[in-house]
């Protein structure tokens, strides 16, 4: 499929598939014309690498991990890397569960809705 298709299929913009382009995170078959075509995979790894980079992942480390996604198997250093990631998004999950959990109390405490933002007088 062509750049646009991959684009409208993945709900990203073109822009975006060109940055992916750029950080060698997506490849795609260039025609005798030069034209971009990808595969009917290239949804599902777009998604991927934004679920990486929402998750907080580098490019760099996207790069890493992209070719262990496709084969499975990984380098001793890689695999130090996964984990390490795996390991701080835990930490981050952890925090943003503290926080929910501040948030539910907040609203479960609240004796009415304000109109405004709920400043301490």
């Amino acid at each position: 499929m062509r750049i646009g298709e991959l684009a409208a299929k993945a709900g990203v913009s073109v822009r975006a598939l060109r940055y992916y382009e750029e950080q060698g995170l997506l490849v795609p078959e260039r025609s005798s014309g030069g034209h971009r075509h990808y595969s009917d995979r290239g949804a599902d790894l777009v998604w991927l690498i934004q679920q990486f980079y929402a998750a907080g992942l580098s490019s760099k480390s996207i790069l890493t991990i992209l070719p262990c996604v496709e084969t499975g198997k990984t380098t001793p250093e890689a695999l130090d890397m996964l984990v390490a990631e795996r390991e701080r998004i835990d930490r981050q999950l952890t925090e943003l569960a503290r926080a929910r959990d501040k948030l539910d109390t907040v609203i479960a405490n609240a004796e009415a809705p304000c109109d405004h933002a709920c400043r301490p007088e």
